[in-house]
């Protein structure tokens, strides 16, 4: 037995195959090449510009449906054409239509899928967290029929929510047809709901950003490509079919003044803390109709009739709105009706959507926020005459504040406020205001709108992204540099009685086997050596059965951890790459160790520079 002090290691490529090496060590078992991408990534990406294709046809598809239903239910006509339920002639009898699409959803639900039930997106995130993005085939279908009856009868949702879970049903099902790993389909199931977020709205950006905060937990080239790549072919299928206007176009708008800066940054801070109250009232609702000593299924036939006796008072709620969200944005509407608008609206659809039916949050709560947005900037206009402040970008800064708190994908909802436009010179103020309704739902919501109904359910979900700090670090910073090894040649009766000796490393639970050139052969645990028992003579060289596994001092702890894993085995011999040399060795707890610098990073620190010197020498 020997005990090695091993120096720095050199960090050249390539692995020599020598006689002083041996045969064992050139079959060594060691972490694979890490690349940024692979071919697997180029298979993905290109089923996923198909899927985009297809994605965009099924979300055109959805919107004629959505306009079938509403034609049908409100005008009694066979057509696609566009319609809204705001120009019905059904007098009281518009209460009723409503109700007929809450109940044929609750039967859909009921004999087809429970999980057609809620607006699409915390289904799709439970699937990914839970359930390794396995979606149920039928989902592909039941979801945009679903939506598209109850948006279609008068349901105050948007499609894009129903969309999302519809094209993200449709990757998913790729993914289990074709052979994919789960993370695979995690990026299959994303490129689905980026595509049809794309084709409904336009905003190919805006959509990737949605899926990498809401749907992947991750930023890496292997699963932001293909995404993007599907988001770009919708938005070109989208272009061919429907035109490139923006969704909400709205007149020029000029630079914001640092007054009127500073109160759309107030005004985002103000929406976001409202946000948090819209999310807890839906599903504070959502638990009332929970105590309902009936069964579920007849549910959205009763908050159906919320949704039919506002709309008898208050057309414009019915439906998806997105003409409301325009007129307001360009401030075409009175701001008393913009008030009321938004109120009905909210309650309208806080009761639909917690009596779970079947339909989207995005335009109710694009509505809500332009709304308030719109009152909030004609308030603060009349306070401060001078300060330069419009409206119209207030509105704006209110729609994405909204969703941003409510969702807390800040990045998506400040670009989507942006495609949805095409005013650049609001990016400013979107992103101020969206930062500040970002912070205000941080501190006063633990959970978010997307996330409340699955963490409920015990499903945990990530806050936040960050590098892997074992990716960070390559293994000589944390590898042991004093390795208790063992000669090949020694007898196994020897090491026994080195290891009852109690002498400095016998204790170890895994000695590095080395030739006479100084590599490893292989790796002996305690158990080995004590189940030897009949074979005292024997070289412990021959008691080796596999070639070893060895990691490179230069692989990231990443490699190490992996494979580590991989193995069920809880060390590894790292050897220098130059020349194969042993020259430390990495365990499990070498590796937890490395967190110790991700804490450190999170810890306040003495000041490094004292402020009182630095103002006497400037003297």
């Amino acid at each position: 037995m020997s005990q090695h002090s091993v120096a720095e290691a050199s960090t050249t490529e390539g692995l020599p195959v020598s006689p002083g090496m041996g045969p064992t060590l050139s079959a060594a078992d060691i972490p694979p090449h890490v690349t940024v991408v692979d071919r697997r990534t180029l298979y993905v990406s290109a089923i996923c510009v198909g899927l985009g294709v297809i994605a965009a046809f099924v979300a055109q598809g959805l919107l004629l449906l959505i306009d079938f239903f509403t034609n049908l239910a409100f005008f009694g006509r066979l057509s696609t054409a566009d319609a809204t339920p705001a120009a019905n002639h059904l007098g009281v009898w518009v209460i009723g239509v409503p109700v007929i699409g809450g109940l044929i959803v609750g039967v859909m639900a009921r004999l087809g899928s429970p999980a057609i039930r809620g607006h699409g997106i915390p289904e799709a995130m439970e699937q990914v967290l839970r359930n390794d993005s396995r979606i149920p085939a039928r989902m592909t279908l039941l979801k945009p029929l679903s939506a598209a009856i109850a948006i279609g009868t008068g349901g105050p949702f948007g499609a894009e929510g129903p969309i999302i879970a519809t094209g993200g049903a449709l990757g998913s099902l790729i993914g289990q047809v074709l052979p994919t790993a789960a993370a695979e389909r995690k990026t299959l199931l994303a490129a689905g709901a980026a595509a049809g977020m794309t084709s409904v709205f336009g905003t190919p950006i805006a959509a990737v950003l949605l899926a990498v905060e809401l749907l992947l937990f991750e930023f890496r080239p292997r699963s932001l490509v293909p995404v993007a790549l599907a988001a770009a072919a919708a938005g070109g299928v989208r272009a061919v079919l429907v035109g490139t206007a923006p969704m909400f176009a709205m007149e020029t708008i000029t630079q914001a003044a640092p007054v009127a800066l500073g109160v759309y940054v107030l005004l985002g801070a103000i929406i976001g803390a409202i946000s948090v109250g819209v999310t807890r009232t839906v599903y504070a609702i959502e638990d009332q109709f929970e105590r309902l000593p009936i069964h579920w299924m007849w549910w959205p036939a009763i908050g159906a009739v919320a949704v039919g006796a506002i709309g008898y008072f208050f057309p414009r709620t019915l439906g998806v709105g997105y003409r409301n969200i325009t007129d307001i944005l360009n401030g075409q509407m009175a701001l008393a009706a913009v008030g009321a608008l938004c109120a009905m609206k909210f309650i309208s659809w806080a009761v639909s959507l917690g009596s779970g039916t079947s339909g989207g949050t995005m335009a109710p709560l694009f509505t809500i926020g332009s709304g308030l947005g719109a009152v909030l900037g004609v308030a603060a206009a009349r306070m401060i005459p001078h300060g330069h402040i419009d409206p119209r970008v207030a509105a704006l800064v209110g729609m994405v504040a909204m969703f941003a708190g409510a969702s807390r994908a800040l990045l998506a909802s400040i670009v989507m406020g942006f495609e949805l436009t095409r005013q650049p010179d609001t990016l400013l103020p979107l992103l101020g205001g969206g930062a500040a309704a970002y912070l205000a739902s941080c501190l006063l919501m633990r959970h978010t709108m997307m996330t409340e109904k699955i963490a409920r359910r015990g499903v945990l979900v990530p806050t936040g992204y960050a590098a892997d700090v074992l990716d960070q670090l390559v293994v000589r910073d944390v590898a042991s540099r004093r390795v208790v090894t063992m000669r090949a040649e020694d007898s196994v009766g020897q090491v026994r009685a080195w290891m009852e000796s109690g002498a400095a490393g016998a204790t170890h639970q895994g000695f590095p086997v080395v030739n006479e050139a100084g590599h490893v052969t292989g790796v002996l645990t305690r158990r080995d050596l004590i189940n030897a028992r009949g074979e005292l003579g024997r070289p412990v060289g021959e008691l080796i059965r596999r070639p070893p596994k060895i990691v490179y001092d230069d692989c990231t702890l990443r490699q190490a951890m992996d494979h580590l894993v991989n193995h069920d085995i809880g060390r590894l011999p790292v050897v220098r790459r130059a020349d194969a040399s042993l020259v430390g060795i990495v365990t499990r707890s070498d590796l937890l160790k490395a967190y110790r610098r991700r804490m450190d990073e999170l810890t306040p620190q003495e000041p490094e520079i004292d402020l009182g010197r630095l103002r006497l020498v400037r003297r």
